[in-house]
């Protein structure tokens, strides 16, 4: 089975060759490390076994949040600590969707557009849940944003995991939102556009799209997914899994890529062929900026209020506050255990180490 690495070995050259002087920095970074993931290149250790004399490398992987080989781990620690932080009421997940028309606009502007999605998504979700009418109180949110669809698609989009309730404006009361209902969709969306559509004002960008995009409809879902728990194991993998994993790509041959993907609506599998320049492109353009945060908290859930929660949990279920496995244990994403030997299965010994040979060109 091919991997991304090893199109990004065979064709990353030819593609960087091509368009180097307008690969963005974070996108030649990207080709880089995960080309020399888990490889000599980047330093590693050897472990021989006393038992059989069998010799193993063990390398150093790159770490890039885009590498398919170096992200699945800290996923499970993020569930972990997110569910620490869980409220024992019922959930709503509530996603807003760039138009269609916006994405040349984000995919040029990526950081800037990124953060006002999350800013005026947010902001709008706040304010219309602080309406007496829905739910008259203070909300929490936990935010992910998403680019890519199914196919390796543009796809903006911001996930948010949000608690049936609210807490009063004087800090005292709780207030529950009504049953399977956070606030309205529709006026939701037209408040999200209304923001979208100031911040980019303010951002002074040249190339806005025409007056038709801030007259039709902007797609938010809301539904609601029990305690949140299904919700953060849903969201987990978009926050570590990159747009695209080894397990499916089926071949590559000829210069082209074939990969399966699943169809939304129906579940289907289907596939996709591309030739490998395309392919790159696609899977690039998931690229985030160098340092961009894609999790975000609001309300009750940002690191302001964290102090909180506990006090909050232990009033809305009176039990005693739940301690973070996040918290208790820590593993270095560096930290090398040592292997066991894969001829007789006993633990090996560290005989030496060897340092990067090489790093990527600044």
């Amino acid at each position: 089975m091919s991997t991304l690495a090893e199109i990004v070995q065979q064709y990353g050259p030819a593609y960087q060759a091509q368009f180097g002087d307008r690969l963005l920095p974070s996108h030649q970074r990207t080709l880089w490390d995960i080309a020399q993931c888990r490889t000599v290149a980047l330093g590693g250790h050897v472990y021989h076994c006393p038992t059989c004399e069998e010799t193993h490398y063990q390398y150093h992987s790159c770490q890039n949040r885009h590498c398919p080989q170096c992200q699945h781990h800290l996923g499970q620690q993020w569930l972990a600590k997110q569910q620490a932080l869980l409220l024992p009421v019922p959930y709503f997940l509530v996603t807003f969707t760039l138009p269609a028309a916006l994405r040349e606009v984000a995919r040029r502007n990526q950081k800037a557009v990124y953060n006002l999605l999350f800013r005026s998504s947010a902001a709008a979700l706040q304010e219309l849940a602080g309406d007496p009418r829905y739910v008259g109180g203070q909300i929490g949110l936990v935010g992910v944003l998403h680019t890519w669809g199914r196919n390796l698609s543009y796809h903006p989009h911001v996930h948010y995991l949000v608690p049936s309730g609210g807490l009063s404006d004087d800090g005292q009361a709780w207030l529950p939102a009504r049953h399977n209902f956070l606030v309205p969709v529709r006026a939701l969306s037209r408040l999200f556009r209304a923001k979208f559509r100031a911040g980019l004002q303010r951002a002074a960008l040249t190339d806005l799209p025409l007056d038709t995009v801030w007259h039709q409809e902007w797609v938010v879902h809301c539904k609601p997914v029990g305690r949140g728990q299904a919700a953060l194991k849903y969201l987990a993998p978009y926050i570590f899994r990159v747009a695209i994993s080894n397990r499916r790509i089926i071949k590559v041959a000829e210069g082209k890529v074939t990969f399966r993907y699943r169809l939304s609506d129906t579940g289907h599998w289907r596939t996709s062929t591309l030739a490998a320049p395309e392919f790159l492109r696609r899977f690039l353009q998931h690229v985030l900026p160098k340092g961009f945060v894609k999790v975000r908290y609001y309300g009750l859930f940002s690191p302001a209020r964290r102090h909180f929660l506990a006090v909050l949990r232990l009033w809305l279920d009176n039990s005693e506050p739940l301690d973070s496995p996040a918290e208790a244990a820590h593993d270095s994403p560096h930290s090398q255990p040592h292997p066991c030997c894969p001829i007789c299965g006993q633990v090996m010994t560290l005989v030496k180490s060897f340092r990067p040979r090489s790093r990527c060109p600044p």
